[in-house]
C-alpha cells in the first residue's frame, strides 16, 4: 500500500509539476530577451511593460472562470486543453513581426498557462487532506522555481543560439508534451462539483464577498504580484541601471534570487509541518516572512547591505508568502478549492499586471520630466514598497480584528 500511494503521488505530482515549470519559464522569458525585443521592435519602456504584461492580463482575467471550470470539470481536462492554447501562443510569438502580434501571442500564452498552478492545487485538494496542502502546494512550487531558474542564465545562453523564433518553437513543443502528460493523470471519481452553474456562481460570490478573502487579496496583489512583476521584467533593468551591473551579472542575480525562491519553497514543504507542531502556524510564518521581505526591499532601495544577499532574501520571502493560498483554502469547503485559489490568484495577477505596466509608465514619465534612469527606477521601486507596506498593515490589522470578533462571539455564546 505505501508503494501504491507513492506511485499514485508521482503519477499525479510530476505532470502537474512539469506544467508549472513551463508556466514559470514562459512567464519570465521576456526579462532575459528584453534587449532583443527592444532592438527588433524599437519599443519604449512602457511598450515593453505592456507587451510583457499582456501575459499577466490574460492570465488574471481568466482566473474566475477558471475556478468554476476546475471545480466543475476537474483539473486534468481543463489544464490539458489550456496548455494546447499555450503551445499555439508560443508558436505565434515565434513568427510574429509586430508589437500587436507579439502582445496578442503573449496574451494567448498567459491564457494557456493560467491553470498550471491552480489545477495542481485543486488536484491536491481532491486527493489529500487539508493539513497536507501547505507542504504539497510548496512542493509543486519548487518546480515553478526551477522553471524560473531556467529563465535566467541558462536562457541567456540559449537565446542568442536559438533566436526568438527557435526558442519559442521549442517552448511550443514542450507545452504540447505537458498537455499530454497532464491528460494522462488519474482522476478521482465524483471529484467534480455538483449543482447548477448558477449555484456555482453564487458560491463564488460568497468567496469574493468574504472578509477572509479581502484580508489576503491586498497582500497577494502587492507582495506576491510585486515580486512577479520585478522578476518577470523590471529586476534586470533595475540591476543594470541602478546597481551598474552588466546584463550577464544581472541575470546571475536573478538566478540567485530564483535559487532562493526554490529553497524557500522546499523549506516550506519540509518545514511547515514541524513548525505547526511546535505552535508556529502557517499564518504566523507568512506574516514574519512578509515583515522580513519589507525590510529587505527597503535595504535594496536605500542601497545598504549586500545586493546578492538581499535579492536572495526577497526570493525566500516570496516563496513563504505563497502560504496564503493554503491558508485561505483552509477557511472554505474543499469543494470550493478551485474557486478560492483562482480568486486569490486573480488578485495576485491583477497586482502583477498593474505593477509591471505601471512601473514602466512611471519610468517613462519621470525620464520625460528630466529624471535620470537610476532615480526613475528608485522612485518606482519605493512606490511599490509603500503599496506593500500598506497591504501588510491591513493584513495584520484585519487579522487582529477578526480574532477579537471571534473571541467576543465565543464569550457571548458561553454566557448564553
Amino acid at each position: 500500500r505505501p508503494f501504491m500511494r507513492t506511485h499514485l503521488g508521482l503519477r499525479l505530482f510530476l505532470p502537474f509539476a512539469a506544467g508549472y515549470f513551463l508556466s514559470y519559464l514562459l512567464r519570465n522569458v521576456n526579462a532575459v530577451i528584453a534587449p532583443e525585443l527592444t532592438r527588433e521592435l524599437g519599443v519604449s519602456a512602457a511598450d515593453l511593460g505592456l507587451l510583457t504584461s499582456a501575459y499577466l492580463l490574460a492570465f488574471g482575467a481568466f482566473q474566475l472562470p477558471l475556478g468554476i471550470l476546475l471545480d466543475r470539470y476537474g483539473p486534468r481536462r481543463v489544464e490539458a486543453v489550456l496548455l494546447l492554447i499555450a503551445a499555439a501562443g508560443s508558436a505565434w510569438f515565434a513568427v510574429g513581426t509586430s508589437l500587436a502580434e507579439l502582445a496578442a501571442a503573449r496574451a494567448l500564452i498567459g491564457l494557456g498557462v493560467c491553470a498550471c498552478l491552480m489545477a495542481a492545487f485543486k488536484a491536491f485538494a481532491i486527493w489529500y487532506p487539508i493539513e497536507r496542502l501547505p507542504a504539497l502546494n510548496a512542493a509543486v512550487m519548487v518546480a515553478g522555481g526551477l522553471g524560473g531558474l531556467a529563465a535566467t542564465t541558462p536562457l541567456a545562453w540559449a537565446a542568442p543560439i536559438l533566436g526568438r523564433d527557435g526558442l519559442f518553437l521549442v517552448l511550443a513543443a514542450l507545452a504540447a508534451l505537458a498537455a499530454a502528460g497532464i491528460y494522462s493523470t488519474p482522476e478521482k471519481p465524483a471529484s467534480a462539483a455538483g449543482g447548477t452553474l448558477g449555484r456555482q456562481l453564487r458560491e463564488l460570490g460568497t468567496v469574493l464577498g468574504s472578509g477572509d478573502f479581502w484580508r489576503y487579496a491586498p497582500i497577494a496583489a502587492t507582495a506576491l504580484g510585486g515580486f512577479v512583476a520585478l522578476q518577470g521584467l523590471w529586476a534586470v533593468p533595475w540591476l543594470m541601471q541602478v546597481s551598474g551591473q552588466t546584463r550577464e551579472a544581472a541575470a546571475f542575480h536573478m538566478l540567485l534570487t530564483t535559487l532562493a525562491m526554490i529553497c524557500g519553497f522546499l523549506g516550506t514543504a519540509l518545514g511547515i509541518g514541524p513548525l505547526r507542531r511546535r505552535g508556529l502556524t502557517p499564518g504566523r510564518v507568512m506574516a514574519i516572512a512578509n515583515g522580513v521581505g519589507l525590510l529587505a526591499m527597503l535595504a535594496l532601495w536605500w542601497g545598504i547591505g549586500s545586493t546578492h544577499a538581499l535579492w536572495f532574501l526577497v526570493g525566500i520571502v516570496f516563496a513563504v508568502g505563497n502560504l496564503a493560498y493554503a491558508e485561505l483554502t483552509s477557511r472554505f469547503d474543499p469543494k470550493l478549492a478551485g474557486r478560492v485559489n483562482a480568486a486569490l490568484n486573480l488578485a495576485t495577477f491583477v497586482g502583477a499586471f498593474s505593477i509591471q505596466w505601471g512601473y514602466g509608465v512611471l519610468l517613462d514619465t519621470l525620464r520625460a520630466a528630466g529624471w535620470t534612469a537610476a532615480s526613475s527606477h528608485r522612485a518606482a521601486f519605493v512606490t511599490l514598497l509603500a503599496l506593500q507596506s500598506a497591504s501588510f498593515g491591513w493584513y495584520l490589522w484585519s487579522g487582529r480584528r477578526a480574532a477579537r470578533t471571534a473571541a467576543a462571539w465565543r464569550a457571548g455564546a458561553g454566557s448564553a
